[in-house]
């Protein structure tokens, strides 16, 4: 009976956490943000407490503090230099003739049509046509209701933009200045008997997931640098280039469908701010070279920056790795398929520190420092 009592309880916790963790999730979140930036900035605070002037260190608070600052700077600066840069290529294509558009792509798009036709005899019956189709498929999407329910939402984020910047500046500050902070908090709601193996396994998610996040900055650094610089070389404005290498840069956080996302776009905008340019002789071999250095760049990130990233953090095997992503992908989309490495890495040194007598368990975490 007390056995019983004893699991009926700890059904009634979990619940009653899962439901406290749900209906605080804004608060939930701030606070996971705050965590990963005092992830990546650790090395940071580590370097600054290591230097001393006169033999005198920094305080733990000062150094705390210019890491913050130095983190917001960074991010900052960055939508400084490209959302300028952005604009003002979105007031260019604004500026583009749809008439000029229709002639230069006359040719082209009969082609195409009679490909649809082809491919689509029912469309062929019904006289609808490839324009058509495109249209009402549009207006299906692009709805009053949608557009209202996107600027609500637009809204709604710039209305408690300021609450989301302090909260995560503040916690972020204390979580860099007392290093211990987040671990200690979680360890109050951990039993005594299983401290040492939480603690344990506290440590090595922090170590892993630090590899994983700056990894995954300086994956997106290089990215957009390469892209930036081999679209500049192939013939784009270097303003239009960075933007599209930012694009493909960000859009490769999503694993393996990310670059396909981020080329795509990059080619469809490449055809918007080149329409000038004679289809057959300039527009279509502008694009090939692109394609190519999509391509260069995706081979670079293939063979040097996820293995990097992935060999020093997950420490899996890469179809163990594509098999989870795919799970997470079939179960929360877009965003678990971003989630699936870290949230993996979680679980794995989860299950190394409290069901290691499993075979299965030991032979999945078996790289695991």
């Amino acid at each position: 009976m007390k056995g019983n009592l004893r699991y009926i309880l700890a059904g009634l916790a979990v619940i009653i956490t899962a439901f406290a963790l749900w209906y605080f999730k804004n608060i939930v979140a701030y606070i996971l943000v705050a965590a990963v930036f005092s992830l990546i900035g650790r090395p940071v605070v580590d370097f600054l407490s290591g230097l001393k002037i006169r033999k005198i260190h920094f305080p733990m608070a000062l150094n705390a503090a210019i890491t913050l600052v130095f983190l917001w700077t960074i991010l900052l600066s960055f939508f400084l230099v490209f959302i300028p840069i952005i604009i003002n290529q979105a007031q260019e294509l604004s500026h583009i003739n749809i008439d000029a558009v229709k002639d230069s792509l006359e040719g082209p798009w009969d082609q195409i049509e009679k490909l649809f036709l082809r491919l689509n005899p029912n469309g062929n019956e019904e006289g609808v046509s490839l324009e058509q189709y495109i249209e009402h498929k549009l207006a299906s999407v692009l709805n009053l209701s949608v557009i209202s329910s996107a600027v609500g939402g637009t809204l709604g984020v710039v209305g408690n933009l300021f609450v989301a910047f302090f909260s995560i500046s503040f916690i972020t500050f204390f979580f860099l200045k007392d290093e211990t902070l987040f671990a200690d908090g979680i360890m109050l709601f951990v039993p005594t008997r299983y401290e040492e193996r939480f603690g344990s396994f506290l440590k090595s998610t922090k170590k892993l997931l630090t590899r994983y996040f700056i990894g995954i900055l300086l994956q997106i650094t290089g990215i957009t640098i390469l892209n930036t610089i081999g679209l500049t070389i192939v013939g784009l404005k270097f303003q239009f280039a960075a933007v599209i290498g930012l694009i493909t840069g960000i859009m490769n956080v999503i694993p393996y469908i990310g670059p396909i996302i981020g080329a795509s776009i990059g080619l469809l905008l490449g055809i918007a701010n080149n329409l000038n340019l004679e289809f057959y002789q300039e527009l279509l071999p502008l694009l090939g070279y692109m394609a190519l250095v999509f391509a260069a760049v995706q081979v670079i990130d293939n063979v040097l920056f996820q293995p990097l990233i992935y060999g020093t953090s997950v420490k899996a095997h890469p179809l163990e790795v594509f098999l989870v992503i795919l799970i997470a992908g079939s179960l929360a989309g877009i965003r678990g398929m971003i989630l699936a490495i870290p949230g993996y890495t979680v679980l794995r040194v989860f299950a190394r520190e409290f069901f290691y007598k499993f075979k299965l368990v030991k032979k999945i975490t078996e790289q695991i420092e």
